[in-house]
């Protein structure tokens, strides 16, 4: 198993950047490719990001494509979701989550065994 716990949420204007970190503990990062979710209130889960276990591939929401990045450093093991230009529409809580499909960048969250318990990132207009 691994246990994930985020940071780096908080208050941001619009336009603003926030870097949002997701530490691993338990079993080595390297086993599970890492996404990223958002949930606003009253809204549904949504997709933010994903990496593979090996870097070699990212996914990213259209909504924040051009404006996030995600990355990983597994000999830490952290995950990383770089957040510029961000906008009102981006609040929510942020979950980093694991998948032990490592090469698979599924944007469905049912695809995800272990969550952190999120990070509350607010975009002021």
């Amino acid at each position: 198993q691994v246990q994930l716990v985020e940071s780096g949420g908080g208050l941001v204007q619009a336009g603003g950047s926030l870097r949002l970190s997701c530490a691993a503990s338990g079993r080595a990062l390297s086993n599970y490719a890492m996404a990223w979710f958002r949930q606003a209130p009253g809204k549904e889960r949504e997709f933010v990001a994903a990496i593979t276990s090996n870097s070699g591939i990212t996914s990213y929401a259209d909504s924040v494509k051009g404006r996030f990045t995600i990355s990983r450093d597994n000999a830490k093991n952290t995950v990383t979701l770089q957040m510029n230009s961000l906008k009102p529409e981006d609040t929510g809580v942020y979950s980093c989550a694991a998948n032990p499909s490592r090469l698979y960048t599924s944007r469905n969250p049912t695809s995800y065994n272990y969550w952190g318990q999120g990070t509350q990132v607010t975009v002021s207009s």
